[in-house]
């Protein structure tokens, strides 16, 4: 068998949008979440996860798709491992796209004759290109799911001053009054429709953006017990928990997986 091993190669990114190449053996994530859909592609090996309560195998050629806030994981299913493209898309974005309305939830992971071209990585992701690659992300997503068309309006303008105001300031935690003073509606509207709008609570949203810091201050070569404090976590434990459980991983995990250097 392989040894355990989880290599992750970036493959560009443009705002709301990252694209990215990974190859698995021997070592699979744990359970976790995205504030974003999560869409992609088994290129070789047969990728298992599971999700809603189900396994499933996806198989090369086939399109995986994990609304956001839904808990799953993914490991090699065989002692060959798998590689995969993904690509995170903002459901702010997908929401755009599509006109307003709630987001399009898409029952059954697993899609087979999807159209393959949005996962050629080969043309660099310039505005344009990123713009092209959601809207046919945020095509295939309505079609999937049967949209029949424009949900209901959600309060776009006041959710997106809290999406923005949570996500300036995450290792922040803003009092529930704040947010509704920002929002201009009452605590449970907020909640309700953040989530139809963005697929996640903005609690959710805030720690995915605490980890998205957490991740950026690694990159920049921070030791882990300063990333956890910048980041606004009560602690280097408290840290690790929270981003095992959004990124499937540890953070020496990832930062290895990366090939980031180590600092202490």
């Amino acid at each position: 068998m392989a040894e355990p091993s989880v290599c992750i190669r970036p493959q560009g990114s443009a705002p709301g949008v990252e694209r990215f190449e990974a190859v698995l053996a021997g070592q699979g994530f744990a359970p976790h979440r995205h504030d974003c859909y999560a869409v992609g592609l088994t290129l070789s090996g047969v990728q298992r996860f599971r999700y809603r309560g189900a396994t499933w195998n996806g198989l090369p050629g086939q399109v995986h798709v994990l609304h956001p806030d839904e808990l799953h994981d993914g490991e090699p299913g065989t002692a060959a491992g798998f590689a995969y493209r993904m690509v995170y898309l903002d459901p702010a974005l997908v929401g755009e796209a599509l006109g307003g309305g709630a987001l399009p939830f898409v029952a059954t992971p697993l899609l087979d004759g999807a159209d393959l071209s949005p996962w050629d990585f080969a043309a660099p992701l310039d505005a344009l290109a990123a713009q092209d690659l959601v809207l046919a992300l945020a095509g295939l997503l309505a079609a999937a799911a049967g949209r029949p068309g424009p949900g209901r309006r959600l309060e776009q303008a006041a959710l997106a001053r809290v999406r923005e105001r949570l996500a300036a300031e995450p290792q922040r935690l803003p009092a529930m009054a704040e947010l509704e003073a920002c929002a201009g509606v009452d605590r449970w509207t907020l909640a309700r429709q953040f989530r139809l709008a963005y697929g996640v609570s903005p609690s959710g949203y805030r720690v995915q953006r605490q980890v998205a810091r957490a991740q950026a201050l690694m990159r920049a070569g921070l030791a882990l017990a300063a990333v956890a404090a910048e980041a606004g976590f009560a602690d280097q434990s408290h840290f690790t928990r929270q981003f095992r459980r959004t990124v499937g991983l540890t953070p020496a995990q990832w930062r290895a997986a990366l090939a980031l250097p180590a600092r202490r």
